[in-house]
């Protein structure tokens, strides 16, 4: 809210500047905010007699106090410069209409921006410790392809893959947000493939200001509070300035629904769709069926026979045997398969859904943040000041993986004197001592997992001006040190031979008790799996230990030494020579510790009450939980490198319009991979064509893999139910994810050339660009799945027969490796389009309307494995990942200064499951890898509508109310060939209609 003061002169001009460019923000494309990046020097107040408007192509690039606004996209400083990188940029007024409790939310409607990550993703993960953490990733390459920034400077990674948490930030002090849409990385390093995105706060602020919010869903879920206050004040005749600012967000999330098909609340949208797989590869039928209602074959919600002759034989809650009704006409063969289903992924269709497992996953972790942020700043001389800034923030998540604990490779003994007389009597019959079982034992307590992150970032720097030689020069220069602790902690998950052995139960002594008489010495209590029986408190204390589960310790730390100037030692013959140059040093690390019985030692210790020793779980290599075996380990790596940039006027006349050219280099040394260089050339022509601009770029970009793919502690993650293709069954195995030190930088080649229609003089209002985009990156770190390793081999690639093992008859043997290499290469190309009109007084009304639109088309998106034997796969239009053919925002805004409405809309195309199926009914080709064939291939898009509205009670007050998805749009399934939750929350919204309200002050 922006209050003016009308008895002073030098305030009343500010206001009157800021209020221009907010709207010029909201209204000028990205393609005409461009300029260059670099923070600009403090200000001196503007003389009373400043004129009060800007010449139309510095209008976004001059304050209110006539100091540069430096938009995010080179590190040259002149505000005649624009910049031939492509700039959108989001003001504070439209993150405020837009009224999300985090920034992030807004920043990732961008059409750009693709695969970020936020609270609704990553609630089905136990061990990625990823949960609720917001990251943004552009043109679908991913947040470790992103390089985010506050201020132009770096922030200390919030996980070992190399993101920072936008949830951390200081929120309300943001003046505006600069998304880079191309390479960046000879301008400001590594991790800049797909581009930057740059916070800038206001280090002036000047008063005190608060937003309260409150939201729920139209289920009545996620509730959510935030409260956020800023306070500002400058001292010793404006020299001293202070800021500080507190805020905290509750975020109640969205729950677990039931086994089944129900979902939290009263969401009725999902159907359990899966591609189930025939196994059939070459009989002229397609091997994958989209099909809803998937039930697996292999347990049920109580347990089910699943070998032997007495196969097909189910338990209800109570205990009561019954025959289970499988769908799809299936019948139990005796062998554990079934006729009528779908062997190659252990599905039938329809039947008894009760123990599906996937409707039980959160659709959005709960979040809780808290961040405190303080900057003081000195102006020891004009134009010239040292700071301080501290961001201390924590943010706590909790997420239901899936409930109960799902087990189909269980061996059961007839005798086991839980098991009803009907069943010994059957096997009996049949000759049997023992029989296969599965079950979701849904009696169990369902997992939950827990993060907590704390981050500590210390900031001091100078920058400002000075003279050379009669030129002027601008230097910044700043050290930073940040420190992330994050904590995992997992409840209720079980340690698999544990669990084992208290479900071979005996009678002895007129006393049911575990077979295993070490087993006994150590605490065992039988658990009786036949029925909904809920185990004794003992029992699961020894099976699934609550207060020593699963755990996670992680320490990441960041310093960044940078030095930077900045100035224009020349005057050409078209203007001003523009340098910029400088240097940083940085050094990343990080340290895990995990839990022994996860991470694996040489003694677990039998004097440790936490942690006793027991020869049923494995001390050495750990791994004896059903989920989150996490690992210990340690890494580090510096970082030292040297940028030079230039733009040089090529000319500026009235006939031929205005060029520049700039260009730029980097060298960087890793002390991990060695020496990388980075350049860009690029320009940009205001043509003698009133308002049209074009501008191209060309560059050389760098991301140098991150702590986790170097020197990633080994993680373990089960899969329950693995397809094993040599056996067409489905088995338990482990994946073991490790990490590759001699792993090299990624080099990617971006290629941007764009038109601009900025504001000509026969239609003031109207803003147009239009920038093609090209990126090929070449050495990309990445690994193939555990299934594509093991179908390789199967179909014959000798190189991936060496890292799995599955046919073992201890199931805790089962494992496949996964690894990362430089092996992969991606290509894509697209376009960008941005649209904007501004109407004053429309139809006569006081005030304007303002319309904006981003799209962003995408051509192709390529990724080739490198391996042989696999072919490459066009990702472009493959909705279930985060590349849609199109995506569209566009925002209508009417703007009374009292009354402010806000509509929104939100749009992608329809897609495909995955381009790499071939679609066919009969007659089809044989079924590959690479070219699986399948019998329907789409799935639709998506369109959404917000509305919103503001009213200024008074010129300190403010109430506002929105609604985010107005028409309640359900997502559509995405499935895939397990019974996971099949939503995409990438790009789905998968919480639906919600409600928000709110006011803010300013004083």
């Amino acid at each position: 809210m922006l209050t003016i003061y009308a008895d002073n002169p030098r305030r009343r001009l500010a206001a009157a500047s800021l209020t221009a460019l907010a709207v010029a923000t909201l209204a000028m494309p990205a393609a005409a905010q461009t300029s260059p990046p670099a923070q600009a020097p403090t200000a001196q107040a503007t003389p009373a007699d400043a004129p009060q408007s800007l010449p139309a192509e510095q209008e976004t690039q001059q304050s209110a106090t006539g100091a540069d606004i430096i938009v995010t996209g080179s590190r040259i400083t002149t505000s005649g410069f624009n910049a031939p990188t492509p700039t959108q940029v989001l003001g504070e007024a439209q993150i405020a209409n837009n009224a999300q409790p985090n920034v992030f939310n807004t920043i990732a409607q961008l059409p750009s921006l693709q695969g970020s990550t936020g609270a609704a993703t990553g609630t089905f993960s136990t061990s990625s410790g990823q949960q609720g953490l917001s990251s943004f990733s552009l043109r679908g390459l991913g947040p470790i392809r992103t390089l985010t920034l506050l201020d132009s400077q770096r922030v200390v990674a919030a996980n070992v893959t190399g993101v920072p948490d936008i949830s951390m930030f200081p929120q309300l002090l943001i003046k505006r947000v600069d998304v880079v849409t191309g390479g960046a990385s000879a301008s400001y390093g590594s991790d800049a493939v797909g581009g930057v995105v740059n916070f800038i706060t206001d280090t002036h602020f000047e008063g005190f200001k608060g937003n309260i919010l409150g939201s729920i869903t139209k289920y009545g879920d996620d509730e959510t509070a935030l409260v956020q206050a800023a306070y500002g004040k400058a001292f010793l005749d404006n020299r001293l300035h202070l800021v500080l600012s507190g805020e905290y967000d509750h975020e109640g999330g969205v729950g677990a629904g039931d086994f089944g098909t129900d979902l939290a609340g009263s969401r009725d949208w999902y159907r359990a769709t899966t591609l189930m797989n025939t196994g059939q590869t070459n009989n002229g039928l397609p091997q994958f069926n989209y099909r809803d209602y998937a039930q697996p074959y292999q347990f049920s919600r109580y347990g089910l026979i699943n070998n032997g002759p007495l196969q097909g034989i189910a338990f209800d809650q109570n205990g009561t045997p019954y025959n289970f009704n499988y769908g799809s006409g299936g019948r139990p063969t005796g062998t554990g398969a079934v006729t009528g289903c779908y062997p190659g992924n252990s599905f039938c269709e329809g039947g008894d859904l009760s123990g599906a497992p996937g409707s039980g996953a959160s659709l959005k972790s709960s979040l809780e943040r808290i961040n405190g942020y303080g900057r003081i700043g000195f102006d020891f001389a004009p134009d010239n000041e040292v700071y301080l800034t501290v961001n201390v923030a924590q943010v706590k998540t909790h997420n239901q993986p899936s409930p109960g604990y799902g087990r189909s490779n269980l061996t059961v003994q007839c005798a086991n004197p839980f098991l009803p007389q009907l069943v010994r009597d059957r096997c009996a019959q049949a000759g049997i001592t023992q029989f296969g079982f599965g079950s979701s034992n849904a009696s169990f307590p369902d997992p939950q997992v827990y993060t907590d992150r704390r981050q500590y970032r210390f900031v001091g720097g100078a920058k400002g001006k000075f003279d050379v030689a009669g030129t002027n020069w601008n230097y910044d220069a700043y050290y930073e040190h940040g420190i992330t602790i994050s904590d995992i902690r997992v409840r209720d998950i079980v340690l698999q031979n544990r669990y084992a052995a208290a479900t071979n139960a005996i009678t002895l002594n007129g006393a049911i008790v575990c077979a295993d008489p070490a087993a006994r010495a150590l605490g065992c209590q039988p658990i009786n799996i036949f029925g909904g029986f809920t185990p004794s408190d003992a029992a699961l204390a020894y099976v699934a230990p609550h207060d020593n589960g699963p755990f996670q310790h992680t320490k990441l730390t960041q310093d960044v030494a940078s030095l930077n100037f900045s100035g224009e030692p020349l005057e050409l013959w078209a203007g001003p020579l523009s340098v910029a140059f400088g240097g940083e040093y940085r050094r990343e690390f990080y340290r895990v510790n995990a839990d022994p019985y996860g991470a694996g030692v040489s003694d677990l210790s039998p004097n440790s009450a936490d942690y006793p020793a027991d020869p049923l779980l494995n001390a050495a290599q750990g791994s004896n939980w059903a989920a989150g075996n996490y690992k210990n380990g340690r890494g580090k790596y510096e970082v030292y490198e040297g940028f030079l940039e230039v733009d040089l006027p090529l000319f500026n006349s009235k006939s031929i319009g205005r060029a520049n050219l700039n260009a730029a280099g980097r060298g960087t040394h890793y002390s991990t991979s060695g020496t990388v260089w980075a350049w860009k050339v690029g320009g940009t022509w205001d043509t003698p064509l009133d308002g049209i601009r074009l501008r191209g770029v060309t560059s050389r970009d760098v991301r140098a893999p991150n702590l986790s793919e170097l020197f990633a502690a080994p993680t373990v993650t089960t899969l329950p139910n693995f397809n094993d293709p040599f056996r067409n069954v489905a088995v338990q195995a482990f994946q073991n994810t490790i990490g590759n030190t001699e792993l090299k930088p990624e080099i990617a080649r971006n290629t941007e050339v764009g038109i601009v229609l900025a504001r000509p003089s026969w239609l003031p209002g109207l803003s147009l660009s239009f920038d093609y985009y090209n990126i090929k990156l070449k050495g990309v770190v990445s690994t193939l799945s555990a299934q594509q390793i093991v179908q390789f081999c199967f179909e014959g690639n000798q190189a991936f027969c060496g890292g799995f093992s599955l046919d073992n008859a201890n199931p805790s043997l089962n494992y496949i490796n996964v690894q990362p290499f430089n092996l992969a290469s991606w290509s894509t190309s697209g376009f960008d389009i941005e649209a904007s009109y501004q109407w004053q007084r429309p139809l006569g009304l006081p005030g304007t309307f303002t319309v904006r639109a981003l799209g962003t088309h995408i051509r192709k998106f390529i990724v080739n494995a490198g391996i042989a034997g696999v072919d490459p796969v066009d990702q472009a239009g493959a909705n279930n990942g985060n590349t849609p053919d199109w995506k569209w925002l566009a925002v209508q805004t009417y703007d009374s200064d009292k009354l402010t409405l806000t509509v929104q809309e939100r749009w992608f195309s329809d897609g495909t499951f995955g381009n790499q199926y071939v679609v066919c009914q009969t007659s089809c080709p044989v079924s590959t890898g690479n070219h699986p064939t399948i019998d329907y291939n789409k799935m639709k898009g998506a369109f959404y509508v917000d509305v919103g509205a503001t009213y200024k009670i008074s010129n300190r007050f403010s109430i506002y109310g929105k609604v985010d998805n107005l028409f309640d749009k359900d997502p559509v399934a995405s499935p895939q060939t397990n019974t996971g939750l099949d939503i995409n929350p990438a790009l789905y919204d998968t919480l639906g209609r919600i409600y928000r309200a709110g006011v803010r002050f300013n004083f």
